[in-house]
């Protein structure tokens, strides 16, 4: 049975030469903010979804707090596992299946790192998830892009060149979600694979949140945390609660 698009092209080490270039300044400028407005408390129970690498699970671990980091690649969980400290700790989990009980303080879900299956059964699946797995009063925080931005200033072909090798990229829209072919040359071989995410827009979110009971507390429209604007927010960052028990 063939993998999911997801895990064989994560599991790739030609995903990580492609995404190299993130800027890491913008990324922890972004983790500041953030925590400013989600004030948690010190050494705080945090899980990173989806956290790759682990680049900003570790980052948060400095901050002082407790930090899980979850993600279905093994060979990312393998890289992050050499960082691991009393406070820092990964293990490779699909977020489509629970992961503990009324533990976590805040759950992050960073930079895209969600609508990639195929049913939108299973992205609320996710979400009940995330709501088992945080404490009451626990915080979620999930960073989107802003579907309406992406419709209107899709790039559908581009080239990068990094570390020797050339990246063909072409996008596309259908059935309610962007398409991106990744095809290069590498070892004398030539690879493709294929990125695919849902389109979610504000309502749909809103629609999901408050079928698993997730409170939405705040949308912003940047790392800047400047407010949503659906016509020009490149980004759809939301913040939600799982209610305080009574």
């Amino acid at each position: 049975m063939a993998r999911e698009w997801f895990v064989a092209w994560f599991d790739s080490p030609y995903y990580h030469t492609l995404y190299q270039c993130r800027d890491e300044r913008e990324a922890r400028f972004f983790i500041d903010q953030l925590l400013k407005i989600l004030a948690l408390p010190e050494g705080a129970r945090v899980l990173d979804l989806a956290c790759g690498r682990g680049r900003h699970a570790r980052y948060l671990a400095e901050k002082g707090f407790d930090v899980t980091g979850l993600d279905i690649s093994e060979n990312s969980i393998a890289y992050a596992r050499q960082f691991e400290h009393d406070r820092l700790t990964f293990y490779q989990h699909d977020m489509r299946q629970p992961f503990r009980v009324n533990y976590f303080d805040a759950v992050l879900n960073l930079f895209t790192s969600f609508g990639y299956f195929d049913t939108d059964l299973e992205h609320e699946r996710v979400l009940r998830n995330v709501y088992g797995s945080l404490k009451p009063g626990g915080l979620f925080l999930l960073d989107f892009f802003n579907a309406q931005w992406v419709r209107q200033h899709l790039v559908r072909q581009e080239e990068k060149k990094i570390n020797g090798l050339v990246f063909r990229i072409h996008r596309s829209i259908r059935a309610g979600r962007v398409y991106k072919r990744v095809e290069f040359c590498a070892d004398g071989r030539a690879y493709f694979f294929r990125e695919r995410v849902r389109l979610f827009e504000l309502a749909d979110f809103q629609h999901m949140f408050e079928c698993v009971g997730l409170r939405l507390l705040h949308t912003y429209g940047g790392y800047d945390l400047r407010p949503f604007e659906a016509d020009t927010s490149e980004r759809l960052i939301l913040v939600a609660q799982k209610p305080p028990a009574l």
